[in-house]
């Protein structure tokens, strides 16, 4: 059996209307008219925007943490090859030091480029770009290679600046909107009213809240293959871990470190758990069980726990499995998009 996750990923205020997030209301009031304003001056033509001169398709979030959003790019970057068509991806790098446009290599470390950005990198088989200022980012990616003919940019919702063609909103069937207040008080980045302008909603996992919208659509993730993260080629299946004395960690990025442990109890897998937050900067002693045979985590962790990884690492590797419906929504914007080109 799964024990309970041994740190809280969010905060807890925001899954309920308690004294906690009454108390930062005031703050939540003004964030919000912040960005209501800001969103205004955008769609009014009041601050210019930029067309990256390709199609663009906006994968984010309503709400703050993650939520799935980077599986379900890398499933959008395959689709769209198989396709023939010449993705490219482009990411804020999120807790990198830099922030101008760069190239992600396969290589590259989560410190100089973000742990998401590392991990499209590696499985998107296409060009992977990094910087803060997501239209400048566009524009570089393109003037390295031409032939990309669709971005896909990894969050970004609320950076209105870059022209979008289609947005795909990811929630976390599990949390919902939390307690349905802004940040601080709670966990909306936007409204959920933002959703009736957004092209796809995407419920990742069982919808636990009733999630309403005439585009909803629903995603689960799935995996079975572990591989070691001192020897990437070396795969096991959940027998390999039969027996043994299991330790399991998972952070926020794939929509809520329970679902991670749920996952791996789904395999077979019994185990001690650890929750920490999205982008958590991961320390030696984070992964480090004196009791353990072997320590499991997400692909994503991975990325940030390989400098001081040890043999008993491993990470679960896994693939986001969309409605077909999401297939045939983004192939028909696509080709209108073509048309009024």
């Amino acid at each position: 059996m799964v024990m309970p996750a041994s740190a809280s990923s969010t905060p807890r205020h925001w899954q309920s209307r308690g004294l906690s997030a009454i108390l930062l209301l005031p703050v939540a009031v003004l964030f919000a008219a912040v960005t209501a304003l800001r969103r205004l001056a955008y769609c009014s033509g009041l601050l210019r925007r930029e067309h990256a001169g390709v199609p663009v398709i906006v994968v984010g979030n309503i709400t703050a943490g993650g939520t799935g959003k980077t599986p379900l790019v890398l499933w959008l970057a395959q689709f769209l090859a198989v396709r023939g068509r010449q993705p490219g991806i482009i990411s804020r790098g999120y807790g990198a030091a830099r922030t101008d446009p760069r190239a992600v290599p396969a290589n590259g470390a989560a410190r100089d480029y973000g742990d998401e950005p590392c991990l499209l990198a590696r499985r998107a088989g296409c060009p992977v770009w990094v910087g803060a200022d997501r239209a400048a980012t566009v524009h570089a990616l393109r003037t390295a290679h031409p032939e990309v003919d669709v971005i896909i940019s990894d969050d970004g919702l609320q950076h209105y600046r870059l022209v979008r063609d289609i947005e795909i909103a990811v929630i976390d069937g599990a949390c919902g909107y939390g307690n349905g207040w802004p940040l601080p008080a709670g966990p909306l980045r936007e409204p959920v009213s933002r959703l009736d302008k957004i092209d796809a909603v995407i419920i990742n996992g069982d919808d636990q809240h009733g999630i309403r919208h005439p585009q909803a659509m629903t995603m689960h993730l799935n995996g079975s293959t572990f591989h070691k993260l001192l020897n990437p080629a070396h795969t096991a299946d959940a027998t390999h871990f039969s027996g043994q004395k299991i330790h399991a960690v998972a952070g926020i990025g794939i929509g809520n470190p329970q679902r991670f442990f749920d996952h791996l109890q789904q395999l077979g897998v019994q185990c001690t758990t650890h929750a920490f937050p999205d982008h958590h900067v991961f320390r030696p002693q984070d992964i480090d069980f004196d009791d353990a045979d072997s320590i499991l985590m997400t692909e994503k962790d991975a990325v940030k726990c390989e400098p001081f990884a040890t043999g008993r690492h491993w990470a679960l590797a896994v693939s986001a499995e969309p409605d077909t419906q999401l297939g045939e929504l983004v192939t028909t914007r696509l080709t209108k998009t073509a048309h009024h080109g």
